[in-house]
């Protein structure tokens, strides 16, 4: 496309340039000559009133002189009467020519060897004609037409070559664009999710990239997709696992029990190598669509009743409040089972058996809390656990289970907490926005300063206790 544009301006311009050069180098041809000429005609006029006043030899030779042009010039007065015909200077054009501008009374140019002489005639006093002959050599009728025709062929070729040039660098713009675009194109085929293209060059191509890049971010968005489903999928099974390894601890002693017990942890470690597989990719947040929710009350009571007979096999003792009316909360009801059954299941497996928790489920005009509290040794770095659910895991945890409840909360304008409880233990504070807006500013330890205190912040500050 480059080269076909260069050559197409290449062909046009050289055509305007010949379509005027031409005609422009034939028109200064013809002011050169007609400036030599007109110079002749003045030398010749120069010499007329000479002739009409008389035709003595010594005095035309005189006026010749002064005239400059002796070399150049020639009189021819013909004869009159007993006075005989005068000729000065050097005759070039033939007898013939000079007779016809005498009997035509007509000045007159004609090609003589070496250039051309301009014959004028001239009135004398006795009635006769007199012809004044002014040579105007080759060199003169050109003088200057090489400088000019040179400068308009230099104008010429600098109009081309700028034209070229032009042509050339619209041609960049345009085709470099579209070379990105391939290679962008090219990049994401071979795999490589991070290609975009600059959005750059004539607006068709500017759409074609704006288009390209929507689109290697819906592959890429695709993709995070999958990889979290696969990923929540997986680490959905640690529910069901958390189960099997408690009823499996609860077999006592002998073979059949120790082989289910293996079963067990490498069934659960396999699906610990699902999870950091499928997390390679950085997680993307999706938000639930428009009309998306779920009752929070109503999910906390089933996850719960789940829990709880887990809890009752282990002799913990639970508690959960705020849940006696709906909470409405802009997430899909399976996201938030997921995210419960993380924080859970992370109470069972990283705490003792006996170890008492909570559920508490805090409802405000503009953000709904949901608080996950135990009473076991709690986590000594709650910076670099959320850390950890951001990345990858770290021995013993995959980290997922944090980032789930990140993502959810996240997704609602919220996000998540972690302190310590009253239960003396860990407290995980997932804070969900109801209107979208940024959340609001959270102090230490669970406390929430806003503006205007209100029911939620009472509510959230209560001290709790278990029954």
């Amino acid at each position: 496309m480059r080269w076909a544009l260069v050559k197409v301006c290449l062909a046009v311009t050289t055509m305007v340039v010949v379509a005027f050069a031409v005609p422009l180098g034939l028109v200064i041809r013809e002011m050169a000559r007609d400036r030599a000429f007109s110079n002749a005609e003045r030398e010749a006029a120069a010499v007329a009133p000479a002739l009409s006043i008389t035709t003595d030899r010594d005095q035309l030779e005189r006026v010749v002189a002064s005239a400059g042009s002796d070399a150049g010039m020639a009189v021819h007065i013909p004869a009159s009467g007993a006075v005989p015909a005068v000729d000065l200077g050097r005759q070039r054009a033939a007898d013939g020519d000079i007779a016809t501008v005498r009997r035509l009374g007509r000045a007159s140019t004609t090609e003589v060897p070496g250039g051309s002489t301009l014959l004028q005639p001239v009135a004398l006093s006795s009635g006769e004609i007199a012809v004044v002959e002014v040579y105007v050599p080759e060199s003169e009728v050109t003088n200057g037409l090489a400088t000019a025709w040179a400068v308009l062929a230099g104008v010429g070729i600098a109009l081309v070559v700028g034209s070229v040039a032009v042509a050339d660098r619209l041609g960049v713009r345009m085709v470099r664009p579209a070379q990105r675009l391939v290679e962008g194109a090219h990049e994401l085929g071979e795999g490589k999710l991070g290609a975009r293209v600059p959005e750059e060059g004539p607006s068709e191509l500017r759409l074609a990239a704006v288009a390209f890049n929507s689109m290697a971010d819906q592959v890429v968005q695709l993709l995070a997709n999958e990889r979290e489903l696969a990923a929540d999928l997986s680490h959905r099974l640690r529910t069901p696992l958390t189960v099997l390894r408690l009823n499996a601890a609860s077999l006592g002693d002998g073979p059949a029990a120790e082989q289910t017990r293996a079963a067990v942890a490498q069934l659960e470690r396999e699906v610990d190598t699902i999870i950091r597989t499928a997390r390679e990719a950085k997680p993307q947040t999706v938000a639930a669509g428009p009309g998306a929710g779920c009752d929070a009350a109503e999910v906390v009571r089933e996850r719960m009743a789940f829990w709880s007979a887990l809890a009752e096999d282990e002799g913990r003792k639970v508690r959960v409040a705020g849940v006696d009316r709906p909470v409405r909360i802009p997430v899909a009801r399976a996201d938030l089972a997921a995210a419960l059954d993380a924080l859970l299941g992370n109470v069972f497996r990283h705490t003792p058996e006996g170890t008492a928790f909570a559920v508490d489920v805090h409802n405000g005009e503009d953000a709904v809390i949901v608080l996950v509290s135990d009473a076991g040794p709690g986590i000594s770095d709650p910076e670099a656990a959320m850390a950890r659910g951001r990345g990858s895991g770290s021995a013993g945890s995959t980290g997922l289970g944090l980032d789930i409840v990140r993502r959810l909360a996240e997704s609602t304008g919220g996000d998540v907490r972690i302190g310590s409880s009253v239960l003396g233990g860990t407290e995980v504070r997932i804070w969900i926005q109801l209107d979208g807006r940024a959340p609001v500013r959270r102090g230490h330890r669970g406390s929430v300063r806003r503006r205007r205190p209100g029911r939620l912040v009472a509510a959230f500050n209560r001290p709790r206790s278990l029954p």
